[in-house]
């Protein structure tokens, strides 16, 4: 019996993205489809970047429906990233389709470092990545990153944004010396931020990652009223002091109305480097005991590994200086659940409408 174009949506249905845990029929990624007797041609495309993968997807997906009795099979998969809907009273920025901010309660928990191997794992995966660096008061992008310099400003009003790693970057830290305390108050480290947002002159970006001063006071605040968010990204510990304060940074961005993408449990287990015992230093289970309560997802667990630290602060952070280690995997794999939530959001439909002007006739 020649199989059917509802054989095929319903085998699809059931084949899930392993990385992601979403189906292309349920993400709304199946454009085209086409069945000649057991024949099959269609066009998948996806929501989120998987350059690295392509090849190993399009064979899961062909060998599904090849066992559910599909005969050849041309699948074009791609994969596009479009901008999702943010928080009301703030749109979308014209060169960056979505913005994510890695946040936490408290200082200490590698908030940054998450940041940037975030940041790096999404453009491993074949996407335009820009990183703002808005802890005003302590950036640490720029070493990060390994970049220095002051930014070009072609007309003296916008910069451009200097690159690391083949991430655009745009921090406080390449206007000031590093030597400087920045003895400002909120309202002048929220324009300061705001102008580092809005003047710096992003080259099409599929993400922006924000890594956000740490806390959740009135500056904390402010950003997250002002920024154009599509999801936020909780880093925390396991240790019960780090995730009281975490949950108060999920309830923040609660209030303003911006979703939380999940949590990413750091410094989770510590392996000895001589003997390979692995002892909880910070304790255990808690950011699955935080996910429970609040119905949100734990994107990973990183180790509290001494070449992280290293090679951040080398200025060749873990997913380029170790692209095949365990660590840069367990980034990567964050990055994806990340990107496929971003790609699950509610489409930014403002551009789809007209203005409207009313005049006296």
């Amino acid at each position: 019996m020649p199989i059917t174009p509802e054989n095929i949506r319903e085998i699809l249905k059931q084949t899930v993205d392993p990385e992601t845990g979403i189906s292309p029929v349920t993400a709304g990624s199946l454009k085209h489809l086409a069945v000649d007797g057991n024949d099959v041609s269609l066009d998948i495309e996806l929501g989120y970047p998987v350059q690295s993968r392509l090849q190993a997807l399009r064979e899961h997906f062909v060998q599904a429906l090849k066992t559910g009795g599909a005969g050849a099979v041309n699948l074009n998969l791609t994969w596009k990233v479009i901008a999702h809907a943010v928080q009301s009273g703030t749109k979308v920025m014209p060169q960056v389709r979505n913005v994510i901010a890695v946040a936490s309660g408290k200082g200490g928990v590698g908030k940054s470092t998450t940041a940037v191997n975030l940041a790096l794992a999404l453009a491993a995966d074949g996407a335009k990545v820009g990183m703002l660096d808005a802890d005003i008061y302590g950036p640490s992008q720029p070493t990060m990153l390994g970049v220095s310099g002051q930014p070009k400003s072609p007309d003296g009003q916008t910069m451009e944004p200097l690159v690391g790693h083949g991430i655009q970057v745009s921090s406080i830290g390449f206007l000031v010396d590093p030597d400087t305390p920045m003895v400002w108050r909120g309202p002048m480290v929220t324009q300061a931020m705001e102008q580092l947002l809005r003047k710096t002159r992003w080259d099409d970006l599929d993400y922006l990652v924000v890594d956000m001063p740490p806390g959740t006071g009135d500056i904390q605040l402010t950003l997250a009223q002002k920024v154009p968010v599509t999801g936020a990204v909780i880093v925390t510990t396991p240790q019960d002091i780090a995730l009281l304060d975490a949950r108060r940074g999920l309830r923040m961005f609660e209030k303003v109305g911006i979703p939380i993408l999940g949590l990413v449990e750091n410094m989770a287990v510590h392996i000895c480097s001589h003997c390979g015992h692995a002892e909880h230093i910070f304790g255990e289970g808690g950011a699955a005991r935080m996910s429970s309560d609040y119905g949100v997802q734990v994107l990973g667990s990183l180790p509290l590994a001494l070449n992280i630290r290293e090679q951040t602060d080398a200025g060749r952070p873990t997913v380029v200086a170790e692209p095949e280690g365990a660590a840069t995997q367990a980034y990567l794999g964050i990055a994806r659940k990340v990107a496929a939530r971003v790609a699950s959001q509610a489409r930014d439909m403002t551009s789809k409408f007209p203005a409207i002007v009313v005049q006296n006739t």
